[in-house]
C-alpha cells in the first residue's frame, strides 16, 4: 500500500500573491516532491470578507489560527502582526515568490503626484500591504500628520468604489492596476514589495525544504510563460481585463528568499515606530531559516 503524503493545507491569499502555489498544484509540482498540498478554501470563499471584519476574522488568518490551514502568505509587516495577535503559534519561514507592486491610482486629473495627496483620504484595507505601502510612500513626501489612511474592503471592492465615484483615491495590486489603467486611470505612485510564509510550527524543516522546492519549480514555469497562467490572476476581475491584459509590469516572480532576523529586526522597529505592533515580541521569535 502507498505511503500517504504529508498533508499541507494552504490558506488562500489574492491569487497574484498565490500564483506560484496554483501553478505548483496545477502542475503537479508539489505532488512529485512527495506532498499534497491543497487550498483550504475558495476564492469565493475569501471574497465574502468586509471592512468591517477585524483582521484575525478574515479567512486566511481564521483558518490558519484555527488549525485547518497549515500556512498562508500575507503581507511582510501583516506576518508580523497576525502570528502577534494570534492564539496558534507559528513561523515566518521566508518571503513569499510573488514580489508585487500596490499602486495608490485615481481617476481625479487633479492629482497627479504623492504631494497632491495632503490630507486626502486614500482608501486601503486596514492592515494588509495597501496599508503599509502607502505609509511607505505617502509620509517621506507629505509629512505623517498629512498622510490620511480611510478604510476599505478587499482589492475588487476599492476599485469599485473608485470607479463608481464613492471614493477618490484608493490604493490596489494587480489586477487592478492593469484595470485601472485599462478603464483610464493613472497612478501616482507604486510600490514593490515582498510576502512573508506564515507557516504552522508542526511543519518539518525537510517538509519546508520540499515545499519551497516544488513552488521555484512553479516560479520557474510562470517566468518561462507568463500568460500561460495569468488567466489565474485576471479571473479576479470577474472578465473585466482578460488574461493578455494583464501587465508585467506591476509583478515579477522569483525563488522564495529564507527570512532573515535581521530584515525581521527593521521591520518590527519600522511597524512599532508607528504603533503599528504591541512592541512585545523579540526579533527573532517569529523566524524560522
Amino acid at each position: 500500500m502507498p505511503q500517504q503524503k504529508p498533508l499541507v493545507r494552504i490558506a488562500p491569499n489574492n491569487p497574484v500573491f498565490d500564483l506560484p502555489v496554483i501553478v505548483g498544484i496545477e502542475e503537479k509540482l508539489f505532488d512529485k516532491a512527495g506532498l499534497d498540498v491543497r487550498f483550504s478554501g475558495t476564492y469565493a470563499d475569501r471574497e465574502k470578507d468586509s471592512v468591517e471584519f477585524p483582521v484575525m476574522a478574515r479567512m486566511k488568518e481564521q483558518m490558519f489560527d484555527c488549525g485547518s490551514a497549515d500556512s498562508y502568505n500575507v503581507c511582510e509587516w501583516a506576518s508580523i502582526d497576525r502570528l502577534e495577535k494570534g492564539k496558534r503559534g507559528g513561523n515566518i519561514a521566508a518571503l513569499r515568490a510573488s514580489v508585487a507592486a500596490q499602486a495608490i491610482i485615481t481617476f481625479d486629473e487633479t492629482l497627479q503626484v504623492p504631494r497632491d495627496l495632503a490630507d486626502i483620504p486614500v482608501v486601503v484595507q486596514e492592515l494588509t500591504g495597501s496599508h503599509y505601502t502607502t505609509l511607505q510612500m505617502l509620509e517621506s513626501a507629505l509629512g505623517a500628520k498629512h498622510v490620511n489612511i480611510a478604510r476599505g474592503g478587499l482589492p475588487q471592492k476599492r476599485y469599485e468604489g473608485l470607479k463608481n465615484g464613492t471614493f477618490r483615491v484608493v490604493t490596489v495590486m494587480e489586477p487592478f492596476i492593469s484595470l485601472g489603467l485599462k478603464d483610464g486611470a493613472h497612478i501616482i505612485a507604486a510600490s514593490f514589495y515582498r510576502g512573508g510564509e506564515v507557516i504552522a510550527a508542526e511543519l518539518s524543516s525537510e517538509q519546508r525544504k520540499a515545499y519551497y522546492d516544488a513552488e521555484n519549480e512553479a516560479v520557474d514555469l510562470i517566468n518561462a510563460d507568463f500568460y500561460k497562467y495569468a488567466h489565474h490572476v485576471a479571473a479576479h476581475t470577474k472578465g473585466a481585463l482578460k488574461p493578455n491584459e494583464l501587465l508585467k509590469a506591476f509583478v515579477r516572480y522569483k525563488h522564495v528568499d529564507y527570512y532573515d532576523s535581521t530584515l525581521f529586526g527593521r521591520t518590527y522597529d519600522w511597524m512599532k515606530a508607528r504603533g503599528l505592533t504591541e512592541g512585545q515580541s523579540e526579533h527573532s521569535a517569529f523566524v524560522v531559516g
